[in-house]
């Protein structure tokens, strides 16, 4: 797994002052550095890029001091371009476990750096963590990527929807269901009920964005438009056939229709496919089910799992 390395550990006694580097601290959880004016906000803990920080200095021809904290965090370490991550993802430094929350923030108006050279890095560059695990951090300790968040994408198929003469409600559901599970869903498409157009969807998803798990809403039915259960096992490598078995069971407690579902899951590379009902209100139902089982069975597709 990747690793970086703590350059500075830096704290602010008084909000509105610029940090200073203690060289070592608690950081506690579910709170931040102990006597940082900044702790117990909902940006617990802040992370700069020391590269980030050399790039600054070198546009600015050396002009300017930059002494660790000077741009506002709390650990400056090397090793990471913490913009790339996604929110979720989480880092280690000895017993401490970060998960980003937060990716930039706006520059106050008294920024220090702003005034001197018209330009700050954090809003841009640095990001905000909550203390999910505390523990002591210093200059040296080396900071570990323990997990990165589960890429998913999203399909709607329906014709209405995709004539605009229906909102889709279904598809944006599911997204926002997912992300607040810790989910990075980088893809979201609203498509019409053809077959084709179905398959070529889910093989460009598979083969080049290569998620980890993509949600299907809509097509599962017995209208001769439905199709996304033809289209998910016509791209499928490997059926996993207990996932669309336990679905309809648990949403045969909601309503006997569920039986006339046709729903599939199947995996294609390391993708796995899972098709959800069409409606809001049943897609929360089952992502409610298979959610809290579905990050084990991600994992091992993944290969950090056993199975």
């Amino acid at each position: 797994m990747k690793q970086g390395k703590v350059l500075a550990v830096c704290i602010s006694e008084k909000k509105g002052t610029v940090k200073k580097n203690v060289g070592q601290r608690l950081i506690i959880a579910d709170y931040g550095l102990q006597g940082d004016a900044h702790a117990g906000s909902v940006r617990q803990v802040s992370l700069l890029s020391s590269d980030r920080v050399e790039e600054f200095r070198e546009r600015s021809g050396g002009a300017v001091e930059l002494p660790p904290g000077v741009f506002g965090e709390n650990l400056l370490i090397e090793g990471f371009d913490f913009k790339r991550y996604p929110i979720a993802t989480q880092f280690r430094i000895n017993e401490v476990l970060l998960e980003l929350t937060q990716i930039g923030k706006k520059c106050h108006s008294g920024c220090e750096i702003q005034k001197k050279t018209g330009e700050c890095i954090m809003p841009r560059e640095g990001v905000f963590a909550r203390v999910l695990c505390g523990g002591e951090v210093k200059e040296g300790d080396t900071v570990e990527l323990v997990k990165l968040p589960f890429r998913a994408a999203v399909i709607t198929a329906s014709d209405r929807s995709f004539r605009k003469e229906r909102e889709d409600l279904s598809g944006p559901k599911i997204a926002e269901i997912i992300m607040d599970a810790g989910y990075e869903v980088i893809a979201q498409q609203l498509l019409s009920d053809d077959m084709q157009r179905l398959v070529d969807a889910l093989t460009e998803l598979c083969d080049h964005e290569k998620p980890d798990v993509i949600f299907t809403t809509g097509g599962t039915g017995l209208s001769p438009r439905d199709h996304m259960p033809e289209a998910t096992k016509q791209v499928a490598d490997r059926d996993v056939p207990g996932i669309a078995e336990a679905i309809r069971a648990y949403s045969m407690k909601y309503t006997p229709n569920a039986m006339l579902s046709r729903a599939a899951s199947v995996i294609r590379g390391r993708t796995l496919i899972i098709n959800l009902p069409g409606s809001p209100k049943a897609v929360a139902e089952c992502l409610e089910l298979i959610l809290p089982v579905l990050e084990h069975g991600l994992g091992i597709l993944r290969g950090e799992a056993d199975g």
